[in-house]
């Protein structure tokens, strides 16, 4: 091993000669292929040396030199970063929960167990922090990127001054791998216009298998290989091909082909699966399974207080925790629910719990690999169960399809959910379960996700291993550990340091707390090192400090998301005060005892909110999904479009909603006649499809799966050339109206009109239309359908068009509020600002 002295002389790395001696290390004889070197890192990429050989007019006399290959540090681990979606603390088997998840347990049993890991209460957000070691609002990610608003706490851009850990991994020697959910590329840059800088494969991920965006159909994702759409599910019978096990798969084969191409090489995979984010989709064989365990029969209750008694059985919640209610007045109690009600409630949970548990069995094939490989030794496993607590997002009665959430219809009947009940889970639902399962899968805690001041928002767990130094195995660790603490945490084990300049850019400081510390079983007592922590998620927040946490009171369960929003977050809440040294569940407010400390969290909340980005607060929900963003439509009315194109999502796409809009295809027809997609945008859970059925021309609407209406012309077209259009003639203010705190503007009636020739051949009025969101995880497409369609009745994808599509115009006339509008809206929203 050359010393860092000899290296720098050797290299002539000018730019290194300040740094301290130890920071670099090479193997092999410099200027030879064989040759390897570390990095001091402060820099990224690392400048290039100074060229070591000699050069003479010909080869003959000149010495060939080459640059030594970048490695991590002798003995720096692989690491395996897992976070699954939506599961709180009851969950896995592992703190508690009745769902098997063996391979949580097995990493557990190895490690370590963590039952003070804190999320930010939403996807997006925690997804942000853990990448970059920066809280979310410093990263960009106060909400969710299809919610994201016009400021840098909430824009959804990771900054190029905070480079992620696959960046700085890969630019120290690692291979780096990102698996399943990307939540954090905007969804205004998703297209293939790009650009790809806020992608994985543009933020140090090398390669990239999964889907983006907040949720995707499991049976039929839109899934990316890099930044390229790939359809492996085509010509698979339903129910066959599910991405929980295709992303196993990949991410298999991916670390076979690297370890056995460079064995020296270390990797770095963040595994993040869709699961158990809503649509809850696995194979029949899990739900099988699950059933036959009849773990939720008895309710949801009964199920919280088994879990309840589990976790104080095993240890990872003190024996003295209380268990907040049951809140009667926002969960209907079993014993009140109806047979009916029950028998699909079971079902809509025994999905769920099959979901986790499969996702779990298939993490547990990617850790079997290493261990296969002889690679698990020396792997740095971190699991985190959750990105935040268990999603409420079904509403109190669940929902067959998730989109119906998004805009606004929340509460389906539960007969017209039955409808539902023998495909639950399967390609034919977007499901999501009852809030009642949700809550006792929060236990010891209450409340969800969303909730950023309750801990079944943010208080997740979390089990660490890593053989080769954790020796402590099975044991409990209660620090706090906040997931903005896993970068730091990452460069301590693996010896790299943070970077100084990346890109020529100097790096914000990363804000993140390692807790590597807490690996020896010496320092299993030692008191948390993260000692002030703040949280805030539309508009409800909290703090901690050095166990006290300060809360805002919920005042908004999940899926109210649709009324007028709270003007004043900041001030007009109810302080609630906790000590979680005494009381780890949040179960007894203490705010009147504390009057002082509670004057002084707010101010150090104020401060904190200041430090990183979190202002303007914002208590608004649906009514930034529709926010303006600088995507590729901004600014533009009319659309023009001369060819078949597909694969354009929803966030970069011509926005039909709440707006008046014309259709017009030019067209030819060949002898015998055509069919197929005109154009289409979303799919078989929201949408709208303009085609020839068996010649005739239709547009659709398809709304949220629940009821579609249909133009369609009485003639076939005969061969020739023809234009077919749609005019729609929008009743109503507006997406503007929101920007007031008002809903009024969207949803409402209108009138479609199809034409063929010019001539009107059918008019249908709509009593509503969609008002926020079609269906996110399909594309806007021109010429054929890909995933799902929007009428299974009419057609399967891709029916592809077999005329000859010469032009096809988009003209949309979003409505402009008046002057006089804007006084009225000004004076609604201070009056309801007055009246709260």
């Amino acid at each position: 091993m050359k010393t860092c002295a000899r290296l720098i002389c050797g290299l002539g790395l000018l730019a290194f000669a300040a740094l301290p001696a130890a920071a670099q290390h090479v193997t092999g004889t410099l200027g030879s292929p064989g040759a390897t070197t570390t990095i001091p890192g402060t820099q990224l990429p690392a400048p290039d040396p100074k060229f070591g050989g000699v050069i003479k007019d010909d080869a003959l006399q000149s010495k060939p030199w080459w640059a030594p290959r970048i490695v991590p540090p002798k003995g720096a681990p692989n690491v395996l970063l897992i976070i699954t979606d939506d599961a709180g603390f009851g969950v896995p088997s592992t703190f508690g929960g009745v769902i098997p998840t063996p391979t949580m347990d097995r990493i557990a049993n190895e490690g370590l167990r963590y039952n003070r890991v804190f999320s930010t209460a939403l996807c997006s957000p925690t997804r942000a922090a853990l990448i970059t070691g920066r809280n979310h609002h410093s990263a960009g990610f106060g909400v969710i990127s299809e919610q994201s608003t016009g400021f840098p706490g909430y824009n959804s851009i990771i900054g190029k001054d905070k480079a992620t850990i696959g960046r700085i991994l890969l630019d120290n020697g690692y291979s780096t791998a990102w698996f399943g959910k990307d939540h954090n590329t905007p969804a205004f840059a998703a297209s293939q216009a790009g650009p790809f800088d806020q992608w994985p494969t543009g933020m140090g991920f090398e390669y990239f298998y999964g889907f983006v965006g907040g949720d995707a159909n499991q049976w039929q994702p839109n899934l990316f290989r890099n930044t390229t759409q790939i359809y492996p599910f085509e010509g698979k019978e339903p129910g066959t091909w599910n991405l929980v096990t295709a992303m196993a798969d990949d991410a298999i084969d991916y670390m076979t082909r690297i370890h056995q191409t460079d064995p020296t090489k270390p990797i770095f995979i963040k595994y993040a699966p869709g699961a158990t984010h809503a649509p809850h989709h696995p194979t029949k064989a899990w739900v099988d399974k699950i059933h036959d365990m009849h773990l939720f029969d008895n309710g949801y209750e009964k199920l919280r207080e088994r879990i309840f008694e589990n976790q104080k059985r095993l240890g990872v919640i003190p024996k003295d925790t209380k268990l907040t209610p049951w809140p009667a007045d926002v969960l209907k109690p079993w014993d009140k629910l109806s047979d009916e009600e029950k028998k699909l409630f079971v079902r809509q949970v025994e999905v769920f719990a099959a979901y986790a548990a499969f996702s779990d069995h298939e993490i547990g094939r990617v850790i079997q690999a290493f261990e296969d490989l002889g690679r698990l030794d020396n792997t740095l496993v971190i699991y985190i169960n959750g990105d935040n607590g268990t999603s409420a997002e079904g509403g109190p009665l669940g929902t067959p399809n998730e989109v119906a959430f998004f805009n606004g219809l929340n509460e389906l009947p539960v007969d017209v959910q039955m409808k539902f009940y023998d495909v639950w889970g399967t390609d034919l639902t977007y499901n999501h379960m009852s809030a009642g399962w949700s809550w006792a899968f929060d236990t010891p805690f209450d409340w969800f996700k969303q909730n950023a001041s309750r801990l079944g928002g943010i208080n997740q767990n979390m089990v660490v291993s890593w053989p080769a130094r954790i020796k402590d195995k099975g044991a409990l660790r209660e620090q706090f550990v906040h997931v903005i603490d896993v970068v730091p945490t990452l460069l301590e084990v693996t010896g790299i340091r943070a970077p100084e300049m990346v890109d020529g850019i100097k790096q914000a400081p990363i804000e993140g707390t390692s807790f590597a510390y807490t690996f020896d079983a010496k320092d299993a007592k030692t008191a948390s090192r993260h000692k002030t922590q703040y949280f805030e998620m539309m508009g409800q927040w909290a703090l901690y400090q050095d166990g006290w946490l300060l809360s805002t009171k919920v005042n908004r369960a999940p899926w109210q998301a649709f009324g007028p929003a709270n003007p004043d977050p900041l001030n007009n809440q109810m302080f609630q005060l906790y000590d979680l040294s005494k009381d780890f569940s949040q179960a007894e407010d203490i705010a009147d005892k504390h009057p002082k400390r509670v004057a002084e969290m707010r101010r150090a909340f104020v401060a904190e909110a200041r430090k990183h980005q979190v202002f303007p607060l914002d208590a608004s929900v649906a009514a930034r999904i529709v926010a303006p963003r600088p995507n590729i439509t901004a600014g533009r009315s009319e659309f023009v479009y001369t060819r078949p194109m597909v694969g354009l999502p929803q966030g970069d796409s011509p926005g039909l909603l709440n707006a008046s809009y014309t259709i017009t295809a030019d067209i030819d027809v060949p002898e015998g006649g055509a069919e197929g997609i005109i154009l289409t945008s979303g799919g078989r859970f929201g949408g709208y499809g303009f085609y020839l059925l068996q010649g005739k021309p239709v547009f659709l609407w398809n709304l949220v799966d629940l009821k579609r209406i249909k133009w369609e012309g009485p003639d076939v077209l005969s061969p020739g050339r023809h234009v077919v259009e749609f005019d729609f003639k929008y009743d109503g203010l507006g997406a503007g109206t929101l920007a007031f705190n008002n809903f009024t503007g969207v949803g409402r009636p209108g009138t479609g009109v199809l034409k063929v020739d010019g001539k009107e051949v059918q008019t249908i009025a709509m009593p509503h239309t969609l008002p926020m969101i079609l269906q996110w995880d399909e594309s806007f497409d021109i010429g054929s359908d890909t995933l799902t369609g929007v009428n299974d009745a009419d057609y399967q994808p891709p029916f592809a068009f077999t005329g000859k599509l010469n032009r096809l115009t988009l003209k949309i006339d979003r409505p402009q509020l008046s002057p006089e509008d804007i006084k009225r809206l000004e004076a609604a929203m201070r009056e309801k600002a007055s009246a709260d």
